[in-house]
């Protein structure tokens, strides 16, 4: 078990929002956070797609599973995040819990079009969460007196 504080990060289907923001944060910010992600409704995969867009700026997400948040209900979790609004609603306590943070993002699973369409709103998705994750990482780095990535 990690010494590093932990963030879990939280959506419903835990199968690409919070894959995405796990993935980005992890890279910019894992060596000062144990990052997770975990869903209320895990959908059993992570979407190719996001695995795809996350390929592209040299991010691997192909190891990444799909997770029920019960299973860090034991665990010491000192940050959650949720990316979108079912997840807030049913977000429980955790043990250790300091923070809780709310940043909403379109769910790029329910994309239409053909697949380069759907690509596109995975890619405008991950940009928008790496704006959002780039900017809290920096802040917990200048909290920590860290160090830039």
């Amino acid at each position: 078990m990690s010494d590093m504080p932990r963030v879990l990060i939280l959506c419903t289907g835990n199968s690409c929002r919070s894959h995405l923001a796990e993935g980005f944060l992890r890279s910019v910010a894992g060596d000062l956070l144990d990052v997770c992600s975990a869903g209320s409704v895990p959908a059993g995969y992570v979407h190719p797609l996001a695995v795809r867009a996350m390929a592209e700026i040299g991010i691997d997400l192909s190891g990444h599973q799909s997770k029920h948040l019960n299973e860090f209900l034991d665990l010491p979790v000192e940050t959650v995040i949720t990316v979108c609004g079912k997840a807030d609603q049913v977000c429980p306590m955790f043990p250790g819990q300091v923070n809780r943070h709310h940043f909403p993002f379109d769910d790029p699973a329910h994309a239409e079009g053909n697949e380069e369409e759907q690509l596109a709103v995975f890619r405008r998705v991950r940009d928008e969460i790496s704006a959002v994750f780039g900017a809290y990482a920096a802040g917990r780095r200048d909290a920590l007196g860290g160090t830039s990535a």
